[in-house]
């Protein structure tokens, strides 16, 4: 049976492949999509290592305070992407304890037990799921095809409205820079 700094390092190794994947793929996308990516703004990242009956990881900008008691944290970087992985387990917060994921994760109550309330990710290793870095490998692709998304989605407008490229550039600028309406108005010429 694997002790707790067995665990924590088979868990790190994962988290360091999920970000190594979401970095490699990010580098395929044109330089301003990898900008406006959540995990490549520049910013450093928390990420939870949360075990209830399931583990979770969740990446939050928000500070989760100081180390206190047995709490556990690794720091690591990859390509200008850096974190802080910290550990949680019912004795160090004893709240997770009471939730029950018999019927599946608890997303929710899991952000709530840590009082978090915004993530820039959330996934889940379900029991027996393993944590391998070919998985991995598939979470941090998956993650930055998802963020990259909104960024795809007007290059294949853009790609689909010629002769009006500029107006797609126009609106794609307008839906990052949170203007509904302008968007609105532009998407009617």
């Amino acid at each position: 049976m694997a002790g707790p700094e067995d665990m924590r390092r088979a868990v790190a190794g994962y988290v360091q492949e999920v970000h190594r994947s979401y970095v490699d793929q990010a580098l395929t996308f044109p330089p301003a999509v990898r900008g406006r990516m959540p995990l490549l703004d520049g910013g450093r990242i928390t990420v939870a290592a949360v075990a209830a009956r399931n583990l979770h990881l969740l990446a939050t900008r928000e500070s989760l305070g100081p180390l206190q008691g047995q709490e556990v944290s690794i720091e690591a970087a990859y390509e200008g992407l850096a974190w802080e992985l910290r550990f949680f387990d019912s004795v160090v917060t004893p709240s997770l304890a009471l939730l029950d994921e018999s019927a599946g994760p608890a997303f929710e109550e899991v952000k709530h037990a840590l009082g978090v309330t915004t993530v820039v990710y959330h996934v889940v290793a379900t029991v027996g799921a393993g944590l391998s870095g070919h998985q991995a490998g598939h979470v941090g692709t998956g993650l930055a095809n998802g963020h990259s998304s909104v960024a795809r989605d007007f290059e294949t407008i853009r790609s689909r409205a010629r002769g009006r490229e500029a107006l797609v550039d126009e609106l794609a600028g307008a839906a990052n820079a949170g203007l509904p309406r302008a968007q609105a108005l532009l998407a009617k010429l």
